[in-house]
């Protein structure tokens, strides 16, 4: 998504939602690519680092999820830079890119309308159904990039596919493939830059094509 607009990570701040364990794969991640991961959020409420999440600070909030019943308030305790539930809003928070990873439905149409206000560029999901419908019919009209779950979470089945025994190289290059297989499905159907109504339709083909070769009608 973001070569197609001649961006990178480098340098992105990016508001995490959620702190399990995918969450916190993701700002692994992030911090790979050189981005900044500013949050994470829990039912206690959100810790937000303004500097940023390293790999030290994003270890103690690992240890602290990692212990049964541990809420992430704990954290403040263990930096001097970071700040609980202020803003009260994590969508007040600036960033270029936000991930949602929490509870289902947690980007609705006014988070968008603050991401957008705030400059953000996309939302990519690290969960299964994060925006809402009217989130989503937001995030188009404000020109807010949107990589759907049903397109972000793909990775996981292919190195299931593969015995999980992908190698990164082989696994980016599948995902690559997808999103450009879902981007043409897209376009073809007049709904061009949309990825969810392209995955949606690119998998019901899918599904369609191997009914067809078991013998459906």
């Amino acid at each position: 998504m973001l070569k197609d607009q001649g961006e990178s990570l480098k340098g992105k701040r990016c508001l995490i939602l959620g702190s399990g364990r995918h969450a916190r794969a993701i700002a692994e991640k992030l911090l790979q690519y050189g981005a900044i991961p500013l949050t994470f959020s829990d039912e206690s409420g959100h810790v937000y680092e303004p500097d940023g999440i390293d790999g030290a600070k994003l270890r103690a909030i690992s240890n602290i999820k990692a212990e049964r019943g541990a809420m992430l308030g704990r954290y403040v305790m263990s930096s001097t830079t970071a700040t609980f539930n202020e803003p009260t809003n994590i969508f007040d928070v600036q960033c270029d890119l936000c991930f949602p990873c929490g509870q289902i439905k947690s980007v609705n149409e006014d988070a968008v309308n603050k991401l957008a206000d705030n400059g953000c560029m996309a939302v990519i999901e690290g969960g299964h159904k994060q925006v809402t419908i009217e989130g989503r019919k937001a995030l188009r009209s404000r020109g807010v990039a949107y990589g759907p779950h049903i397109v972000t979470l793909t990775g996981a089945n292919i190195d299931n596919a593969y015995g999980h025994h992908l190698e990164g190289d082989k696994l980016e290059t599948e995902v690559q493939r997808i999103y450009n297989d879902v981007k043409e499905t897209a376009t073809e159907f007049n709904s061009r830059g949309d990825l969810f109504a392209g995955g949606t339709i690119r998998g019901f083909f899918r599904v369609a094509n191997a009914m067809i070769s078991h013998g459906a009608v």
